[in-house]
């Protein structure tokens, strides 16, 4: 049965809440770059913060086939869960190949640069969608903050390119350049990922502001 009683706002903060696991995740990647040592406490640090990104999409979806009337397009709040929720599954994904591949402490400090950038895009997602309730009102905040996430990203682009550059010319041995290889990879699509939001949130301000 649907329920048409109001523009159900809600959805902002769940969006929120999303961005904030995202941004949590990153947090989590950034100490492992740092500290190999705490890759396992961190992976089950990164489980739960999936697992409660996952409900939150859940909850979403459940809602979305609930209410008549949503605050922005239905198709724009689905994307938004879902690009999000796919992030923190990208952290994940990258986490589980540093314990799989015991792939040891990094030998530069680009994949823990490449996880502060992460931070700052996330860092950006979770004002942007903190936004969202007033569009109007908060349009040019949200298009700064979609602006900075694109800087961010085209940093991580410039970086992911100098460390496989780097990786090739330097790592003598074939499978601890294939396992950074991959990690790093991870690393730069999960970066690529913040961009994809924001895009969305851009379009989203189009419509609407």
């Amino acid at each position: 049965m649907f329920d048409i009683g109001n523009k159900h706002y809600e959805f902002f903060d769940m969006l929120n809440q999303h961005a904030k696991y995202f941004n949590q995740g990153s947090k989590i990647m950034y100490d492992v770059m740092i500290n190999y040592d705490t890759a396992q406490t961190k992976m089950e640090e990164i489980k739960t913060v999936e697992k409660q990104a996952d409900l939150v999409t859940a909850e979403t979806v459940q809602k979305l086939n609930q209410v008549f009337i949503t605050p922005i397009d239905r198709e724009d709040i689905f994307a938004l869960s879902y690009g999000l929720d796919d992030g923190v599954d990208n952290i994940h994904g990258s986490l589980e190949r540093v314990i799989m591949y015991e792939a040891g402490q990094p030998k530069t400090d680009g994949p823990a640069k490449l996880s502060q950038l992460l931070i700052k895009a996330t860092d950006e997602l979770v004002k942007a969608t903190a936004l969202l309730k007033d569009i109007r009102k908060n349009h040019n905040e949200i298009l700064e903050c979609t602006n900075r996430i694109l800087t961010y990203e085209s940093q991580g682009d410039t970086l992911y390119r100098s460390e496989m550059s780097s990786l090739f010319k330097t790592e003598k041995d074939p499978i601890a350049l294939v396992k950074w290889k991959d990690i790093l990879q991870c690393l730069e699509d999960t970066l690529d990922q913040t961009k994809h939001i924001s895009d969305t949130l851009k379009g989203v301000v189009m419509k609407y502001a």
